[in-house]
């Protein structure tokens, strides 16, 4: 009969655990992608994320192939145009278990939900403080080396919490505004930059 195809699948991880990254999501959907290519499967985008999303809420944004804006449990997604900037990325030295946050009774649950319409212009989200992340409340009162990170970040930028954490974030312009904050990180901390894009380098791969 017909071999059924296999694959051997080796995962060389830089991204931490417990860091809010999506990490997890994005390898679970660069798996779906590569593999309905190699095995000629014929699955589409919409297939894929309905399939992603049995994996995780987060995985159907990996596989709609751009940025975008997410409603529902991440699910419903529209395309969304972001800053061509610089990130600092900061590990602040502990896990924030998800189900810490979530269970806390420090989290707000009536924020008013923003649209699409209320995002700043591409090339103003840089500089602007728009929006919030509810569960960095939470975090920062429970995990106080989340709270300082943000509180050292916040001296360059607009620092954020990553989903539930436990990593923070900021937005630059230029790699080299990057660079000389990545210089004065506090030693107890891990660091990198990242450059933003705008498309899954993947995306190709698949039919809309």
């Amino acid at each position: 009969g017909r071999p059924q195809p296999g694959a051997d699948i080796t995962v060389h991880k830089l991204l931490p655990m417990g860091g809010g990254v999506g990490g997890g999501s994005s390898d679970a959907a660069t798996t779906l992608l590569v593999l309905n290519h190699l095995w000629k499967c014929g699955y589409n985008r919409a297939s894929l994320m309905e399939m992603g999303l049995k994996l995780g809420a987060d995985v159907p944004f990996f596989l709609f192939g751009r940025n975008a804006f997410a409603e529902g449990v991440g699910e419903e997604l529209s395309p969304l145009r972001t800053a061509d900037c610089w990130y600092v990325v900061i590990e602040p030295g502990v896990s924030v278990p998800t189900s810490i946050i979530f269970s806390s009774k420090l989290l707000t649950r009536d924020t008013k939900p923003i649209r699409i319409t209320d995002f700043p212009d591409a090339t103003k989200q840089v500089a602007s403080s728009f929006g919030k992340n509810d569960l960095e409340m939470v975090a920062t009162a429970h995990f106080p080396e989340v709270a300082a990170a943000v509180e050292w970040l916040g001296k360059f930028g607009s620092a954020r919490m990553t989903g539930s954490g436990a990593c923070v974030f900021s937005a630059f312009e230029h790699e080299h505004q990057a660079d000389e904050v990545l210089k004065q990180l506090p030693s107890r901390w891990i660091g990198w930059k990242a450059k933003a894009m705008q498309e899954h380098p993947l995306a190709h791969l698949v039919q809309s």
